[in-house]
């Protein structure tokens, strides 16, 4: 029988040579390159040779580990003050974590044919080193405690206790659960024990604000303690955080809060920066400040507007400036006080809009006096038509758009343009904004074209709808057609040596863009050389453009007349009803003339003869009127067919107190584009322009949806419309009855509150 050599391998000889070598690699002493390399074959002969010679090895190396970090304990625990204990530990920690990375080479084998991980700091789950560390922990929370009470000490002693947990990887799912299980949770939790018993102390002995100042400091403070103490690959100072937020400001919420509207009334902007930090912290104090803002706003804005509104209701210049002084020093406001955050800027913009809208200081109350909207519609600012007679003043040569530099003028309009932003019946503001550009392009007063053009398209850029925006450069492309219109024009008559070719200019104006309706248009006798003259236009505009017809807006028109007395020769520049009514005198300037027989010679009804005749016997900041009457009121309501009229002879300019035999007297005042007789007739076309436009806005968004809830209806409606006015519910409720009516959608029969699209 044949029998194999006995084993050429000692595990007590082996283990005792590699034994010396991982106890100097424990002790960081010393080691060759061949008792390294001589390790490595050790470790490799008893494994390959001794059966179950891999755990021998780590049972033996287990023990060597323990009794190093016993013996590392004892030498810690020898010292009594907590800074040497803590020094020494952290240096041999140091030292034996550092030997840690080295350690496992060797032993690698074992984990390779075991499929283990052999890591000497495993044993540390055993050994009373993380016992010690727990005494250590408390000891280097008591160091940071002292920081907090303002003593010195070397810091290094709590980061090398971090670290030393930071370093025990004993969890394969979480590399830092011993540090967040013990270190963080005892840092967090002795912060929040440290504020809870000093944080009310403060409170009472201090009071809110001094206590807000003193809550901001610590949190910023700890924070910062955090970052320095804490791990950074952790949430550790997001939580420390939460945890002071809820001591030091969740706790007094009430009562920081409470201070709030005080602070913003004294406009302590100091004192406001630190609530904001504070209650930004919060979940839900934020709200509560925005609400306190709001009402701050809506009041100091009232109240400025009312303490200004005998001027301001009168003078737009001096609204527009009112408006943007509150929403500069708002803004200022919040950017001071709250950094200029998202939330707070949004509330400064509801809360102005409102401000903007509101009608407690001046309303336009816009009535219908039709159909079934014959009751009062909701009041409505007069914001929009003042806007638009302020950007009038900017626009037309005035004394202040002359007086006002390019630069300034573009930052008017952007300021007017910034409010319009706020405004909600826009489509008011563009009525009026539409009325005064009419004015200043036939009456040839826009003091730059190219401001004009501007302004059109900056509206664009702030949500005027796009059709009015396309009209309004209609309007100003038509002005530029006609100047070369004009040119070939009298270039044609030219040749019929016709002596009034030179002074007259004629304005032929796209209607879909220019007019208001055929109700403008008035019927008026035009004097005879005028009169002649409109045939040959007709002939010359036929030739150029076929199948196109020409309406006359005789009111529209205007000029200057040459009027000659014995106190000198003076040029009137007037409307073409007023050039009518003065020609009645043209063959008789001496006889006077009743309301009848004018009423007859010029064919102008008598509301429209009245306001003409005023005009020229009433004109204000005039001492000499060109015609003198009877009526000893001169109230135009007076007027009646007896009622004389006739030429002042007498009509002189005065001009620095002395009469002048020569001048040039500007009669038109504001060119009247509508025949309108009343307020309520304008405010009859704007509910009729309104209903169009949510009839509109119905079949639009149910041809989309095809069948839509009533309360999904009117949501989507209002965002289509907000644009250009806010439509009250009553109005919104009749259209869409009358468009079931006539067949345009119809109800669900079996939902009533069901729109269904009928195609």
């Amino acid at each position: 029988m044949l029998r194999g050599p006995a084993n050429p391998v000692d595990f007590d000889k082996e283990w005792t040579e590699a034994k010396s070598t991982v106890i100097s690699l424990l002790n960081q002493r010393g080691v060759s390159k061949v008792q390294w390399q001589e390790l490595f074959a050790i470790v490799y002969r008893i494994c390959t040779w001794i059966e179950d010679g891999g755990d021998m090895v780590r049972r033996e190396l287990e023990a060597e580990v323990h009794r190093y970090i016993v013996a590392a304990e004892r030498r810690i625990m020898q010292h009594e003050e907590e800074n040497a204990i803590l020094r020494i530990y952290i240096s041999e920690w140091a030292k034996f974590y550092t030997q840690t990375k080295y350690l496992p080479k060797p032993f690698s084998y074992i984990s390779e044919q075991k499929n283990l991980i052999l890591k000497p700091e495993n044993s540390m789950r055993e050994a009373n080193f993380v016992v010690s560390s727990h005494k250590l922990q408390s000891a280097a929370m008591r160091l940071v405690e002292l920081e907090r009470n303002g003593e010195a000490f070397d810091p290094q002693l709590v980061i090398g206790v971090r670290q030393s947990y930071v370093s025990l990887n004993l969890s394969t799912e979480d590399s830092l659960a011993v540090y967040k299980d013990n270190f963080e949770r005892a840092y967090v939790d002795d912060t929040e024990r440290f504020y809870k018993f000093r944080a009310p102390q403060v409170l009472a002995s201090e009071g809110v604000q001094s206590y807000m100042m003193y809550a901001d400091t610590k949190l910023v403070e700890e924070e910062a303690r955090g970052r320095r103490y804490l791990e950074n690959t952790a949430d550790s100072v997001k939580k420390l955080v939460e945890r002071c937020v809820k001591v030091l400001v969740v706790q007094f919420q009430e009562q920081i809060l409470a201070e709030c509207p005080t602070l913003i009334s004294e406009r302590q902007i100091e004192k406001l920066r630190i609530l904001y930090r504070l209650i930004n912290r919060t979940s839900d104090g934020i709200d509560t400040v925005l609400k306190f803002l709001d009402i701050f706003i809506r009041t100091e804005a009232l109240n400025d507007m009312r303490a200004n509104a005998n001027t301001i209701t009168t003078d737009p210049e001096k609204y527009v400036e009112q408006l943007l002084t509150m929403f500069s020093k708002f803004s200022l406001f919040v950017a001071d006080a709250f950094y200029g955050d998202a939330r707070f800027l949004t509330t400064r913009d509801k809360a102005f809009q409102d401000v903007v809208n509101d009608t407690c200081i001046f309303k336009m109350e816009i009535t219908s006096s039709k159909g079934k909207c014959s009751d009062r519609i909701q009041a409505e600012s007069r914001c929009p038509e003042l806007l638009a007679n302020f950007t009038d003043l900017i626009l037309r040569k005035t004394s202040l758009s002359k007086r006002l530099s390019s630069e300034e003028i573009d930052a008017k309009l952007n300021d007017v343009l910034l409010i319009l932003k706020y405004v909600q019946n826009k489509d008011v503001f563009m009525r009026f904004y539409k009325t005064h550009l009419t004015r200043r392009l036939i009456l040839e007063l826009s003091a730059d074209q190219e401001k004009e053009e501007q302004m059109i398209t900056r509206m664009r850029e702030v949500g005027m709808p796009a059709d009015f925006v396309t009209k309004l450069f209609r309007m100003l492309q038509d002005i530029e057609v006609n100047k070369d219109l004009n040119s070939i024009f009298k270039s044609s008559i030219a040749s019929n040596n016709n002596c009034i070719a030179d002074s007259i200019s004629i304005k032929i104006l796209n209607a879909g863009a220019w007019s208001r309706g055929a109700a403008d248009r008035t019927q008026v006798q035009m004097p005879r050389e005028l009169e002649d003259f409109i045939p040959e236009v007709e002939d010359f505009y036929r030739k150029q453009h076929s199948g196109r017809k020409l309406q006359w807006h005789h009111h529209w028109s205007h000029g200057t007349v040459i009027f000659t007395n014995k106190m000198g020769k003076f040029d009137l520049d007037v409307t073409t009803l007023q050039l009518s009514v003065l020609y009645c005198w043209n063959d008789r300037p001496h006889e006077q003339l009743s309301f009848e027989c004018l009423r007859t010679a010029t064919q102008l009804s008598a509301p429209e003869l009245m306001r003409t005749l005023y005009s020229l016997v009433a004109f204000p900041k005039m001492r000499h009127q060109v015609l003198c009457t009877n009526c000893s009121t001169l109230n135009s309501r007076d007027f009646n067919d007896s009622t004389l009229f006739w030429i002042n002879q007498q009509f002189t300019v005065i001009k620095n107190g002395r009469e002048q035999n020569r001048g040039r007297i500007n009669l038109i005042g504001r060119l009247q584009l509508s025949m309108k007789t009343n307020v309520q007739e304008e405010h009859d076309d704007i509910i009729a322009l309104r209903i169009l436009r949510v009839q509109e806005a119905i079949v639009k968004v149910m041809k989309v949806r095809k069948r839509c809830q009533s309360a999904q209806l009117q949501t989507e409606l209002i965002q289509l419309l907000k644009h250009m006015f806010l439509p009250p519910k009553k109005m919104i409720k009749e259209q869409i009855e009358w468009l079931i009516e006539n067949g345009f959608i119809a109800r669900d029969s079996n939902d009533l509150n069901v729109f269904l699209y009928v195609t």
